[in-house]
């Protein structure tokens, strides 16, 4: 009797065994195909970027599983860093999270989370080319504010001053509005109470980052730290084709 048992179990030990071969062999085939996936999405997305962005670019793909996610059509979640970045020149470092990214690339992504992180030397780039700045205007990063140094003219005199200046975003451009502001220098003995309110007085820097960004990628907020000023990025009608990541925004005025 008990040997009948035994051999009546030797089928279900076969099959136990079998079943957990499979399962292991499904997510190998699966980290596989991941890997391909990874791969593939980091050469079409280097290929799609416009001309004026070079870089390399690293592809990863969340979930459980890339086999059931890719049947589904869709994609849990895809990251996308790029450490080392270069946007028209413009060195920065970029990390991205796209969710619900469907397989059909015709179709807009779920969603998109995204940070642009620029030093304090791309920062300045960034204020002289939009033309809002004075042309002497240096930027130093701070702990949560911007300080800048540049000149007024006051009568016949150049007259120096430096500003602290908060940044905010609003759609498409990063303001940067002084709070606080010292003369130093060229008044001599003159009241510079009128100058410093003038400086304060006078309308926020504006850059704008539209032309450095797909159409319809906006920004929802800026950080800054003496490291690196922190753009914050979304978009919810952004595609992962050609066309779209190549159109880039445009700045009014």
């Amino acid at each position: 009797m008990a040997r009948t048992k035994r051999r009546g179990l030797v089928p279900l030990i076969i099959v136990g065994v079998l079943a957990v071969l499979l399962v292991g062999a499904y997510f190998l085939v699966d980290g596989g195909l991941r890997a391909f996936a990874q791969d593939t999405a980091e050469k079409e997305i280097t290929k799609s970027m416009p001309a004026s962005v070079t870089g390399d670019v690293t592809v990863t793909i969340g979930g459980t599983s890339v086999i059931a996610q890719f049947i589904a059509g869709s994609f849990d979640q895809v990251e996308l860093t790029a450490p080392s970045l270069t946007v028209d020149g413009v060195p920065a470092s970029v990390h991205v999270v796209a969710r619900d990214v469907s397989t059909n690339t015709a179709k807009a992504i779920g969603s998109l989370t995204a940070t642009l992180d620029v030093d304090q030397a791309a920062l300045n780039q960034l204020v002289q080319a939009s033309g809002t700045a004075p042309a002497d205007a240096v930027m130093t990063l701070g702990a949560g504010v911007v300080t800048y140094t540049g000149t007024v003219k006051l009568f016949e005199f150049n007259v120096g001053y430096s500003a602290t200046a908060t940044a905010t975003a609003a759609g498409d451009t990063v303001n940067i509005a002084p709070t606080e502001a010292t003369v130093t220098s060229g008044v001599g003995d003159i009241d510079a109470t009128p100058l410093v309110n003038l400086i304060l007085q006078q309308a926020p820097i504006s850059v704008c980052v539209a032309g450095y960004l797909p159409e319809g990628v906006e920004l929802n907020g800026v950080d800054i730290s003496p490291e690196r000023a922190r753009v914050t990025l979304e978009s919810s009608t952004l595609m992962l084709t050609r066309q779209s990541l190549t159109t880039l925004g445009t700045c009014s005025g």
